[in-house]
């Protein structure tokens, strides 16, 4: 006989909602906890949203990010962000990397003496580096990254409403929005607490936390749907647990197997994903437990409208996006 790894029982009967006001309670606080905090000790913000000086470079020798970095740690420049382009159009002996570098204490933009200094410690590493262009960000382009990016997140957000509430109820359009707001403000609320660097990455990672939270929560509400119809009698409380139960097995692996690549690109994939990657490892966890402790909730507390569904769902005027396919 195969062996057959379960991370979770065939059949359980785990009560969800034993201590709903607690967990509902709970990601209350955190949310609250979390604007608290940006309001308070705001964010860590990288260079993207603060500004600085790109520095382009090419050599016909290949990049090195690690000696490269090195090299300008001994200038105590503070944020520097250093990353290799890739372009196919590149010739077989172009290699370009690109220097960004926070303003320095003081100034809204790095001197040309500093400009200087770095030239000179990367020029020890590579004699053969040069540097076709320099390119200063100022604190209004800065200011308009910062907007475009919250937009980018409302955006995201508004879209998924909308598709949650013509494929099942406005109900779950609520819940589901509800959680997904849940897990970008309480993520967010992480980086301001520890104040780990937050840049255009990391809105990158909250827009797939979206994705990834969002993908669950369907899943559930399709199963709801489903059970709606065939247990027209019984309590929606119940209904809920028994829909959650039936899926849990495929919440935990997806979770799991998700959490697990992550890791390792955490531990290995280098210091310039990192923040992206914790980003995603925390979006994950945080995900899951609003998948099963709020966004189901919030549909308990507003309450499904289950009255004669069957001859609404024949009906071709009401309701006519309700069987979209995912």
């Amino acid at each position: 006989m195969a062996f057959r790894l379960k991370l979770v029982p065939t059949h359980t009967n785990i009560d969800f909602f034993k201590w709903q006001w607690i967990t509902f309670g709970a990601s209350v606080l955190a949310v609250v906890i979390s604007l608290l905090s940006v309001a308070v000790l705001g964010l860590n913000f990288g260079i993207d949203f603060k500004g600085g000086t790109t520095i382009r470079t090419e050599s016909t020798q290949a990049v090195d990010v690690g000696e490269y970095r090195a090299a300008l740690d001994t200038l105590g420049l503070g944020d520097v962000s250093i990353t290799q382009v890739f372009d196919p159009t590149f010739a077989a002996d172009q290699h370009v990397a690109m220097v960004r570098i926070a303003p320095q204490e003081g100034s809204e933009a790095v001197t040309p003496e500093v400009i200087a200094e770095v030239e000179t410690a990367l020029q020890a590493v590579d004699p053969a580096i040069t540097f076709p262009s320099v390119e200063s960000v100022g604190p209004k382009v800065s200011q308009e990254l910062i907007w475009k990016a919250l937009l980018s997140i409302l955006a995201g957000s508004a879209g998924i409403w909308i598709y949650v509430w013509l494929r099942f109820e406005w109900q779950f359009a609520i819940g589901s929005v509800a959680a997904l707001v849940h897990d970008v403000v309480v993520t967010v609320g992480v980086f301001s607490i520890f104040q780990l660097k937050f840049d255009l990455t990391i809105v990158a990672a909250l827009l797939t936390i979206l994705g990834y939270s969002i993908n669950d929560t369907v899943v559930i509400f399709d199963r709801l749907r489903e059970n709606l119809q065939k247990y027209k009698q019984m309590p929606l409380r119940d209904l809920m647990n028994l829909t959650t139960n039936e899926t849990l097995s495929r919440t935990v692996m997806t979770a799991t197997t998700t959490f697990l690549a992550l890791m390792a690109l955490f531990i290995f994939g280098g210091d310039v994903i990192r923040g992206f990657v914790f980003a995603m490892l925390f979006g994950v966890v945080i995900g899951t437990y609003s998948t099963l402790y709020v966004a189901k909730n919030i549909v308990l507390m507003l309450g499904v409208d289950r009255g004669d569904k069957e001859k609404k769902e024949r009906s071709k005027g009401d309701h006519e996006f309700a069987n979209i396919d995912a």
